[in-house]
């Protein structure tokens, strides 16, 4: 290990930390001063993020190694400017979750005592089929997530490190399950806050740097003529349009139904810090997104990267070359923040969908006695759980797939498409039924993997598909099984 690598080792090291101490400390104190259940403050921190907090997480959440590694990278030494349009579609996410799911799902899963996604599909739709059916499908397809978030972290740790991959895979999974799993939503809450200040710090030392190195605009000008000739390429030159569509439902509108960014809309303070966190959020993950890619297509007119495997090892790679070690480490950490935003979000998803929804609901059920001791032990047995389902993810991820990228996105599609019609259909439209609920939740999701695949047309992403015959199952069920109208007290609530 070279001195240099040492000193970014130790700054990591750091960071990740003080991310333990801030998380665990900060949720104690909090849940101290709330007056809620101990399974409210655990998986709901206690409905009492303001708008600063909200942004932060929920632009936390969303953002992931993609957005400071694979895409910028990808723009550097292949695609060019091309590809920094195909990530401004992520722009406006944050805006959009919390702007249409924000105050309707906040003021529900209130009047319901909600306090996870499928919690309120039950109290929306009252059918114990779609929370089993949306249970498995959430820790399926976040199990696959969170294999895809700890090998992206480990590999780099070891990427600018050269500590061995299953080190490097210990030390971020011993972190993110230890914050998680001791301090629950809250812990999650601020970590990513604080991840999401790093993030645009990185991303403010990039564009500093590579302006820098490259001499301005005209000298990046120059070195992109000679690296990068295809820099200035049009999108369809680049993507197909089938892919462009795909690509901008999968980042763009379809996050309305990833549960990960959802349940951000039941936990904030009032209204004004709702109004606060879409402009905030807005903003950060413009910069950002936007930032990064565009940073990473300027650097491609530094170096020759030819030797480079894949573009994953490019933004380590130039960052080194072109930072200051000190400065470098803390941009090195922005990355890593956004690894760790991600895992420790579906982490306490997952626990909450197997402690809550399924355990809770269909083994404790009303028995008092259960009751009791069940409301006694979940911290401790939320500790258990989620440090269970990080300890199952670093074995799956000790030998992950080559193909974790796509892991990444399949797993995200599923979601999509298990989540977004019931999730949207339900809080805005009377007419859906628990049986269209049902059937559109299994229906996407079938046509979704199905699609993926045997259907390859012009490009098009699965996904699509999969969004599209949920829709229709969605409406036509409900149209068809909406007769007698829903329930008094489904009205009452949820309308």
């Amino acid at each position: 290990m070279t001195s240099q690598q040492s000193t970014i080792l130790v700054i990591l090291i750091a960071y990740l930390v003080i991310n333990v101490l801030i998380g665990v400390i900060y949720a104690k104190k909090r849940d101290a001063q709330s007056n809620l259940s101990e399974e409210k403050k655990y998986f709901i921190g206690g409905r009492g993020m303001n708008g600063f907090i909200l942004a932060m997480t929920t632009m936390a959440t969303y953002t992931s190694v993609s957005s400071f590694v694979s895409g910028p990278g990808a723009a550097g030494m292949t695609y060019g400017y091309a590809q920094v349009w195909v990530a401004a579609v992520q722009v406006p996410v944050t805006f959009l979750v919390l702007g249409v799911l924000g105050n309707k799902l906040a003021l529900v899963s209130r009047r319901t005592g909600s306090v996870t996604v499928v919690g309120y599909l039950k109290a929306r739709y009252k059918s114990d089929t779609l929370v089993i059916v949306t249970s498995i499908l959430m820790v399926a397809f976040f199990t696959a997530q969170m294999i895809s978030q700890f090998t992206g972290g480990a590999t780099l740790i070891q990427s600018i490190t050269g500590i061995d991959y299953k080190a490097s895979l210990i030390i971020f999974a011993l972190v993110v399950v230890a914050y998680t799993a001791v301090g629950g939503f809250t812990a999650v809450a601020v970590t990513d806050t604080i991840q999401g200040v790093v993030m645009c710090l990185g991303t403010f030392l990039f564009l500093f740097f590579v302006l820098r190195a490259g001499g301005g605009l005209a000298g990046i000008d120059a070195g992109l003529q000679q690296n990068l000739p295809n820099v200035y390429d049009d999108l369809t030159a680049v993507y197909k349009p089938g892919t462009l569509v795909s690509f901008w439902v999968l980042v763009g509108f379809g996050t309305l139904g990833l549960p990960q960014t959802a349940v951000r809309a039941m936990g904030f303070k009032n209204t004004k810090s709702l109004h606060s966190a879409m402009w905030i959020g807005a903003v950060c993950c413009s910069f950002v997104i936007v930032g990064m890619h565009l940073a990473g297509a300027w650097s491609g007119a530094l170096v020759d990267t030819a030797n480079l495997p894949t573009s994953d090892y490019f933004v380590p790679y130039i960052v080194q070359k072109i930072m200051p070690t000190g400065l470098a480490g803390i941009f090195l950490a922005a990355p890593m923040a956004a690894v760790m935003s991600t895992a420790d979000s579906l982490l306490i998803l997952a626990s909450a969908a197997i402690i809550k929804d399924l355990w809770k609901e269909y083994v404790i059920k009303n028995d008092e006695a259960k009751v009791e001791k069940y409301n006694k032990n979940i911290t401790r047995t939320s500790v258990i759980v989620t440090a269970v389902i990080g300890v199952i993810v670093v074995f799956l991820a000790l030998d992950p797939p080559n193909i974790i990228f796509f892991l990444n996105l399949f797993a995200m599609g599923g979601l999509e498409c298990s989540f977004f019609w019931p999730l949207v259909g339900g809080l805005f439209w009377k007419k859906g039924t628990r049986q269209a609920a049902v059937a559109s939740s299994l229906g996407a999701a079938a046509t979704y993997v199905l699609c993926y695949y045997f259907v390859k047309i012009a490009g098009i992403n699965a996904v699509v598909w999969g969004l599209l015959m949920g829709g229709i199952i969605y409406f036509a069920v409900g149209k068809a099984t909406s007769r007698n109208g829903l329930d008094q007290d489904v009205l009452d609530k949820c309308f």
